[in-house]
Formats: C-alpha cells, structure tokens, sequence
C-alpha cells in the first residue's frame, strides 16, 4: 500500500470527509479542476520537501541523492518518474524559497497517521545515507524532524536501522 492510498484507508477521521473525498477523486483520475486537492498536493510537497533538506544539510544535493528522492516520491506516493521529478523541482524551489521546516513538519503531523510518520524518518533516514556518508547535520536535522512530527527517538532508530540494513551497511546480526 503506498503511503497516499495509506492516507486515504486510514484518514476519513483525521482528514475529514472533504479531503478523503478529493483524494479518492485524485486516485480515481478525476481532473484537477473536478478533485481540487490542495490536501494531497501539499502532502505530497511537504514530504519532498523535508526529503530535499534533508539532502541539502551538507552543503549539496548529489545525482545519488536526487535519484533517491524521485524513487521514494515514485514509490510512496505512486507518482510517475516524470511527477516525482516534477515534484522534486517544484518542492527545491519551495526549499529555497522557505527557511523553516515547520510548516513542512506540521503539514506531516497533522495530516499522516504515526505509521506514515514513522515511513517519512525511514525515507528521510534513506536519503541521509543516499550519498554513503551520514554528516552530522544530516542526523541532527532527521532527529529535529523526528521529534517535531512526534515519532519516538525509539521508533526512529528502528527506522534508521531499516534502512541500513536495506542498503547493506548493517549486518542483520548486529541489529
């Protein structure tokens, strides 16, 4: 289940029934102008966007860590490659544009069930390590996001070993 159809199977209650509805809409292939979702885009753009702080903390966003962004926008949010890497610059622009992650916390908080929560620290965890290297900003900033979108320090460390696992840095034995 990707993290959009996640969203709408589990968040009638948190979204509220207009949203649930224009999603659906969305995922159904209705037009834009007919779904006018403004809820989804702008989950799906406060995602990419942490995604893209997340790259930037040291100092650049590298090919690697570029490709990782679009396969994870590609995979959780059943996005086309052409609309990840559509949404990848649109939300870079955002980025640059904004110089706080709040609004883009908040947006995940509010709106994403904690298991979703938890997959955003995974995804964000994966593109930290995207380049083969963690820098301290890098984990100070998925720490700081973690907290701010209320995913326990626990439930980020299993996230984080998850991914290195996945990427074959970490021996399932040491887990």
């Amino acid at each position: 289940m990707t993290l959009t159809e996640g969203l709408v199977h589990r968040g009638a209650g948190m979204l509220g029934n207009e949203m649930i509805s224009r999603i659906r809409a969305l995922l159904k292939g209705a037009s834009a102008d007919t779904a006018s979702a403004p809820g989804q885009n702008d989950l799906q753009m406060a995602a990419a966007a942490l995604l893209i702080e997340a790259a930037a903390m040291d100092g650049h966003i590298d090919e690697d860590e570029r490709a990782t962004i679009i396969s994870l926008l590609n995979r959780n949010f059943g996005l086309s490659k052409d609309a990840a890497a559509e949404l990848f610059e649109e939300a870079r622009e955002k980025v640059a544009d904004s110089h706080e992650l709040y609004g883009f916390t908040r947006t995940v908080k509010d709106n994403f069930s904690h298991e979703d929560r938890v997959g955003m620290i995974e995804m964000l965890w994966e593109v930290a390590y995207a380049d083969g290297e963690l820098h301290n900003y890098e984990s100070n900033l998925v720490r700081r996001v973690a907290g701010l979108i209320y995913v326990p320090d626990r439930e980020s460390g299993e996230a984080r070993k998850k991914v290195l696992t996945r990427l074959g840095v970490l021996d399932t034995a040491q887990v």
